[in-house]
């Protein structure tokens, strides 16, 4: 996102705002707002990225001059200030899912900040703001004021300072994607597809007429037995009208679905000496089957419309779950975080810096909104990794429970702890075996001595030539990891000299970094190049080989654990007997 169309997508409520030119004629708005309540498949996006936006955590950074963005420390004003923004974390995942809907639909929305003072809300903290997030149904602009409705209720905004911040007068905030054509009106992908989501009620309506109509759904039974129909009791003896029959059959059925005549065709009785034998005609066109078609090709086009893959809203039914995680990865960098850039610009440049500047706050405009989008991403499995570190006395038996599914419930006894510590006692087996009995026949052998014997599939295993290339992709990942991580703050300038004299695979056993700092500084970016290469050459899955070794080295690099060459095996096994 260039820096203009950063610029353009927030702006505050002010004298001279509402004298400019305005947005211009965005009533596609309302017509965006409309497909959200009539087509089902327009909710489910918006909300699938309301929802993965609210999973999202705001921080406030400061950016370095390598680009990375640092925590501010505890007890800074500028993580005060974004700490209270909403009314706490609560209140923010509430905010950034309904920005989610709002940005995907009209592509805009408003937040209003009013003092709590002043509006006494339950749901504020009583000394700090009121937050809402409202539509631009809600918003209006009308000969230079602005209202918001707000609970049912007309509330005028003031207009603010251009030239200064008063965090403690009601603030309007308006926050949207630009229109690359006009940056001041909003855009979003709903936008582009009204047309076809129109065609798509029309597709929705013939196919609820064709599921309704008893004629052309049923037909006519042609019965070799007379030409009359059976007469109504209104009237006697005469033949009923063809028409009128039909008419009144076709009534019953969409009044009563559950009826016979919903479900029965019409029976016409012709002469015996005109047909031989039953018939049954059918009234069916060939729109009937055409417009499933084209309802469902509608729907494909609107999914590849969207700001995410359009597997997310088709179904992941015919993808496995490495290609599910990866989805769901290219979904959050390309559909969730975008949104969340906005967002976060807006309040950074209405919200924080205004503050921050009027208070004197040192560098204030360094200091800005970010996000964290690491609890949306799957988590892999960590319980080999958190086995080694444990082993290595790198983390607590806390955290070893915690990354093994365990909680703090299973931790062990008083009691237990003697018979743990000193079960290769013979002593203490005795009295373990005295106070326990037998040893139970376990379902899974728990020893650590290799079995004289292996399963087929294990005993196969990755062969030598997998194993080298897998050893050499991780050390090249790992490698180039090392060379970015010491242009992160993780390695200060001072100590950038000594870690020259580090081989960059091993840098991060001696240098800290968190978990979301492997996305943050884009330290495994690239790593994976050629790991479709190499699957091919194996017949292994490319997905699962990717996300298999990707697991693995961001697990060494957040543990500071050495690569071992004596744990490829365990990495390529899922791949390996999946294929098999």
């Amino acid at each position: 996102m260039g820096s203009q169309e950063i610029t353009a997508a927030a702006s505050r409520y002010t004298s001279r705002r509402i004298r400019g030119k305005g947005t211009g004629d965005q009533s596609w708005q309302h017509r965006a707002y409309d497909m959200y309540h009539q087509v089902p498949e327009v909710r489910f996006a918006a909300s699938w990225i309301g929802n993965a936006m609210a999973g999202a955590r705001l921080f406030a950074g400061c950016r370095d001059d390598d680009g990375s963005i640092d925590p501010a420390p505890p007890g800074h004003r500028a993580a005060e200030i974004v700490d209270q923004v909403a009314g706490g974390a609560d209140g923010q995942a509430k905010m950034l899912g309904a920005f989610g809907k709002h940005l995907t639909i009209p592509g805009e929305g408003w937040i209003i900040v009013r003092p709590n003072d002043q509006v006494l809300s339950p749901y504020s903290p009583e000394h700090g703001h009121d937050w809402r997030v409202l539509s631009v149904r809600e918003v209006r602009q009308q000969s230079g004021k602005l209202t918001a409705e707000i609970d049912g209720e007309d509330v005028p905004i003031s207009e603010g300072d251009p030239e200064s911040m008063d965090s403690n007068a009601p603030i309007a905030i308006r926050v949207w994607e630009p229109d690359p054509e006009r940056a001041i009106e909003a855009d979003s992908p709903v936008r582009s597809s009204l047309d076809l989501l129109e065609e798509l009620m029309l597709l929705n309506a013939a196919v609820k007429a064709i599921a309704r109509s008893r004629i052309t759904g049923r037909g006519i039974i042609l019965v070799p037995k007379g030409t009359r129909f059976p007469s109504s009791a209104t009237q006697g003896n005469g033949d009923d009208d063809l028409i009128e029959v039909f008419m009144t059959i076709a009534e019953t059925a969409i009044r009563d679905p559950e009826s016979a005549a919903a479900t029965v065709p019409i029976i016409l009785e012709l002469p015996a000496d005109t047909i031989s034998d039953f018939k049954h005609l059918t009234f069916e066109s060939e729109f009937d089957d055409l417009a499933l078609k084209l309802r469902e090709e509608a729907i494909r086009r609107f999914a590849t419309g969207l700001e995410i893959p359009a597997e997310i809203l088709l179904g992941l039914g015919d993808v496995n779950h490495w290609g599910a995680w990866a989805l769901t990865s290219e979904a959050i960098r390309l559909g969730i975080e975008p949104k969340l850039a906005t967002l976060a610009h807006a309040l950074t440049q209405q919200w924080l810096r205004p503050i921050l500047e009027a208070e004197g706050v040192q560098d204030w405009h360094r200091w800005l909104v970010w996000y964290d989008t690491s609890p949306l991403r799957v988590r892999t499995n960590r319980s080999e990794t958190a086995l080694q570190a444990f082993d290595r006395g790198v983390i607590s038996a806390d955290a070893l429970r915690r990354e093994t599914g365990f909680d703090d419930s299973d931790a062990p006894t008083t009691t237990d702890t003697p018979h743990r510590n000193g079960r290769n006692n013979d002593d203490d087996q005795e009295a373990d075996t005295t106070t326990r009995g037998p040893n139970p026949t376990l379902p899974v052998d728990e020893s650590e001595a290799e079995p004289d014997t292996l399963p087929a599939s294990t005993a196969a295993g990755p062969g030598p030539g997998l194993l080298a290339a897998a050893d050499g992709l991780i050390w090249c990942a790992l490698t180039a990891a090392g060379e970015k991580l010491r242009k992160t703050p993780a390695c200060p300038r001072s100590e950038r000299a000594k870690a020259r004299g580090v081989e960059p695979a091993r840098l991060h056993t001696l240098l800290p970094v968190q978990v979301d700092q492997v996305d943050q500084w884009r330290l495994l970016d690239g790593a994976w190049h050629r790991v479709p290469e190499i699957a091919a050459r194996y017949d292994l899955d490319a997905d699962c080989l990717t996300a298999s070794l990707d697991g693995y080295a961001r697990e060494l690099i957040a543990a500071g654990v050495e690569h071992e060459y004596r744990l490829v095996p365990s990495i390529l096994t899922p791949c390996v007997d999946g294929d098999q």
